[in-house]
């Protein structure tokens, strides 16, 4: 039953005096937070990956939906006489399943980076502490670090070599609550031996490290779907609140990338708002640099020159080849590979990354998610984690998902939460909130915020400062029935 459809039996059951055990009551569009064509109503281990009405009711999207789908999970290979050939020369995963287990695109915080475990969501940056903004060490290594590679080609870095360590931090408060509760905060510190770095010329002792984890895969076609206008006027008013200033960054510039919306757009995807558009988004760029498979409009290997002068130099490498370093260097940086995936399979991946639904709402009839709700606003809480937008008008890639109100619960802006050693992640892009319930449900797990240091919500919550201090006070002072309420709401949208 799509989701109008869902509407007018709930309606009809309410005039009747009747009532249905498995939808929620006709309480307003709030149950619906990706609109009336972008809401799905599934709250099992599948919620996550669940297609649109408008994609499981049309057969050809339905077969793009299922191929696209089919190409998100399964691992690629180096082998060209196989199906899912093209990894390598260096990669850091071998699928996007790897990097978004369970679909809800939060991985499971774990004690050791290693990416062969299938609960490890994190990608690995390498970064300057020493100049403004953090700037990636893009000289030697890719924006997110490779760790693995396909022989006779050696890994820019050896996982081996990486340590991750969990830090007890202990706040202002001394860990409790204004009723004398305790809590515990924890965080990561990242370190990288020297000797597991290939390059011979870079210096870890100058560099700094962190971990990021993959963020959510449902609904962002309609969070794509959203006009700059009206996120330009969101940065504007809170601005004019003395939040965000200075932090939304340039325009970034699509032109090219996008074949809807060519031109600067401000960004809105991944933590720092560096992707402006889906089809220049992390899904589009992931399928392509997370496994170095070329395409026809990425006919290139995801490499630094540097690699590629070492390797191309590497007597072994030579050997195995049977090639020069000058054959070896110019395969590597040519920007006229062959395409390994074709125009028509990269079609179907972005008909599935448009199409994964967002799970309807929960409880919201419940009083205490009620109270929750209240709690919500009551606290400042909605300022920065912005409830609802409406969609533009025109949606060109997906129309359906045009003019539709949705409820993300984020403002796509970046904040300064100033939290203990966040690594390159400083100002942070609000989470959108929708879905997140059911966390425990399709994973097992909770674990928050960019590097999953927060285990739960109020974890989450008590690791806000900056900004968002304020909201994290109140929260604090709160009695213990009231921040209960305050996550059964979160829990619930």
């Amino acid at each position: 039953m799509n989701a109008r459809a869902i509407i007018a039996f709930l309606l009809l059951a309410t005039a009747c005096g009747e009532e249905t055990p498995t939808a929620p009551k006709p309480l307003g569009e709030e149950w619906y937070p990706g609109g009336l064509n972008g809401t799905v109503f599934n709250a099992t281990s599948r919620a996550y990956r669940q297609p649109m009405d408008v994609i499981a009711n049309d057969p050809e999207l339905n077969r793009l939906f299922a191929r696209g789908e089919s190409l998100a999970e399964k691992s690629f290979v180096s082998d060209k006489s196989m199906s899912y050939s093209g990894l390598g020369p260096v990669y850091i995963r071998k699928s996007c399943i790897a990097c978004h287990p369970s679909y809800g695109g939060r991985g499971k915080r774990v004690d050791k980076f290693d990416t062969a475990d299938s609960r490890n969501s994190y990608l690995l940056m390498i970064y300057d502490p020493s100049l403004p903004n953090l700037p990636l060490a893009t000289s030697h290594f890719t924006g997110m670090t490779q760790t693995s590679a396909v022989p006779p080609f050696k890994a820019p870095v050896d996982e081996a070599g990486v340590h991750l360590q969990w830090l007890p931090h202990t706040d202002e408060y001394g860990n409790k609550y204004e009723d004398g509760s305790s809590y515990s905060l924890i965080y990561p510190r990242v370190t990288i031996d020297q000797s597991a770095i290939l390059f011979p010329d870079f210096d870890m002792s100058r560099h700094a490290a962190s971990i990021e984890a993959t963020i959510g895969l449902y609904g962002v076609a309609l969070l794509d779907a959203i006009s700059d206008e009206d996120l330009r006027a969101q940065h504007a008013a809170e601005v004019e609140r003395g939040y965000c200033v200075g932090v939304i960054g340039d325009d970034i510039d699509e032109t090219g990338f996008n074949p809807y919306y060519p031109g600067k757009h401000p960004g809105r995807f991944t933590y720092l708002c560096t992707r402006a558009t889906l089809d220049n988004g992390p899904g589009s760029n992931a399928l392509w640099n997370i496994t170095n498979v070329t395409r026809p409009d990425r006919a290139y290997h995801y490499i630094t020159a540097n690699y590629a002068s070492l390797m191309a130099n590497d007597p072994t490498v030579q050997q195995s080849l049977g090639q020069t370093s000058e054959q070896i260097y110019d395969h590597l940086m040519s920007r006229n590979l062959p395409a390994e995936m074709t125009a028509g399979d990269y079609e179907a991946f972005m008909v599935w990354h448009r199409g994964i639904a967002v799970p309807a709402a929960r409880n919201l009839d419940d009083p205490g998610v009620q109270r929750g709700r209240a709690l919500f606003f009551e606290t400042g809480c909605a300022a920065c984690h912005r409830p609802s937008w409406t969609t533009r008008s025109h949606y060109a890639p997906l129309p359906a998902l045009s003019s539709q109100k949705i409820y993300p619960y984020t403002d796509l802006l970046r904040h300064d939460l100033e939290m203990r050693e966040p690594g390159r992640a400083r100002v942070c892009r609000t989470t959108p909130l929708w879905g997140r319930g059911l966390m425990q449900v399709t994973s097992g797990y909770t674990d928050m915020l960019h590097d999953l240091r927060a285990r739960n919500y109020p974890e989450a919550i008590l690791w806000h400062g900056g900004e968002a201090k304020p909201c994290k006070e109140k929260f604090r002072k709160m009695s213990r029935e009231d921040r209960e309420a305050l996550v059964k709401f979160l829990e619930a949208v």
